[in-house]
């Protein structure tokens, strides 16, 4: 299984954002040339669509699957945070019904893939209108309205489902949008990310559940459902 018109633009936007997907070829030219001659130049070079295709696909079917056997992902209002190209938000429309997403995203792409914890979130990896031309063509029954993070006005209605995988407090700091999810969460709002530190959440919602470990990306860090803030 893959994504329809998967480009090579595309493809580097995902080697971007999920450098686990990279061929090792590119992964030792990341080593030895560095990181802004493996952003600028490399990843222009050295790119087999049709592979990363059918991996992203794969690792976001993944991604699903275990979702899936957790949380409700029919008929929602979810919004995602740093999701990338929405792969995953893309499978679960494919998969489910009735679904409306609010996508946040930045909309440039950092001279140097650094992945490190940015407690001011500068760092940023995509391009708005290949994302929305690549959610056009594979979409099949879900609503999609993507939000520039530096320019937009950020949705205030409520959400079932807040996800953000890797970025919500994996790559910058959660208090970025603590307020404005507390303008948006009922007790109801289930908030799924990827954390260094789940203890310290147990501070700010009354249900923290730690649903999976992850020792061998890029920091250690655990994926946990959070609900209703304490006030």
């Amino acid at each position: 299984m893959s994504f329809s018109n998967f480009n090579n633009e595309i493809a580097r936007l995902v080697i971007f954002q999920r450098i686990e997907l990279a061929p090792p070829l590119l992964k030792k030219i990341r080593k030895f040339f560095g990181r802004y001659l493996f952003t600028n130049f490399f990843t222009k070079l050295f790119l087999n669509k049709n592979k990363i295709n059918n991996a992203y696909y794969e690792l976001m079917l993944q991604e699903y699957i275990f979702l899936d056997n957790l949380i409700d992902l029919n008929n929602k209002n979810i919004l995602s945070i740093g999701s990338g190209m929405c792969g995953l938000e893309l499978i679960i429309d494919k998969l489910n019904y009735g679904n409306q997403f609010s996508i946040i995203e930045k909309n440039y792409i950092s001279k140097k893939i650094k992945y490190g914890w940015d407690d001011k979130n500068l760092e940023a990896y995509n391009n708005l209108n290949i994302l929305k031309k690549f959610i056009n063509d594979n979409k099949t029954k879900s609503i999609f309205t993507i939000y520039n993070f530096d320019k937009d006005t950020l949705p205030k209605n409520s959400f079932d489902k807040i996800i953000s995988l890797y970025s919500l407090d994996y790559h910058y700091d959660f208090n970025l949008y603590k307020d404005y999810f507390k303008e948006i969460c009922t007790n109801q709002t289930e908030i799924i990310f990827d954390t260094i530190r789940p203890e310290y959440f147990k501070s700010i919602f009354r249900y923290v559940d730690v649903i999976s470990e992850h020792l061998n990306t890029i920091h250690s860090s655990k994926r946990i459902i959070c609900k209703e803030f304490i006030l």
